[in-house]
C-alpha cells in the first residue's frame, strides 16, 4: 500500500477524481445515500489516500481544528469493496490519525462523526463516544473522541 496525504491544491486531477469516484461509489450508492458530498471542505483539508498499484484502497479527510469542531478531525474515512475484508480500515485509520499528529502535533485531540454501526472499531482505536445517536443523511450517527496523546 502506498500512502500519500496531500493539500487539496496538490491533488492530481486523477487523485481528485479517483477521491470523488470513490466517495460516490460508498456513500452516494452502496449507503444509497442522496447528499451533497463536495460541502466546500475539501478545500480546506488534507487528503489521505492508500493506494494499490493505480487503484484508490481507501481515503480520509483530515481537518484542522475549527474546521468541523473545535478539535481536528478524520472524516469521510472510506475503503475499496474490492479492498475490505484485510484490514485496511484499521490501517487506513492508523495512517490518518499518525497523518493528522504529523500535520498538527501529537496533542491534537481528534474528533469524528462515526457511523453508529462502527462505534466498535472506533473505540477499538482508542476513540469514546461523546454525544448521543444523531441521525445524519438519514443514518444514525455519533460524535467520538481521541483524547490528546
Amino acid at each position: 500500500m502506498n500512502w500519500i496525504c496531500k493539500k487539496f491544491d496538490e491533488l492530481t486531477a486523477h487523485e481528485l477524481y479517483a477521491i470523488l469516484q470513490l466517495r460516490n461509489k460508498v456513500f452516494v450508492v452502496e449507503q444509497n445515500c442522496v447528499f451533497q458530498d463536495a460541502d466546500n471542505k475539501d478545500q480546506q483539508c488534507f487528503h489521505l489516500m492508500g493506494w494499490e498499484q493505480k487503484k484508490l484502497a481507501g481515503y480520509t479527510r483530515i481537518a484542522a481544528a475549527g474546521i468541523f469542531y473545535e478539535e481536528t478531525s478524520i472524516g469521510r474515512v472510506v475503503t475499496s469493496p474490492s479492498s475490505r475484508r484485510k484490514g485496511l480500515g484499521r490501517e487506513l485509520m492508523i495512517q490518518s490519525i499518525d497523518a493528522l499528529h504529523s500535520l498538527f502535533g501529537k496533542g491534537s485531540a481528534i474528533k469524528i462523526g462515526a457511523q453508529l454501526y462502527l462505534k466498535k472499531f472506533y473505540e477499538s482505536l482508542g476513540f469514546m463516544q461523546t454525544s448521543d445517536i444523531y441521525l445524519e443523511d438519514g443514518i444514525e450517527h455519533i460524535e467520538m473522541l481521541l483524547q490528546k496523546m
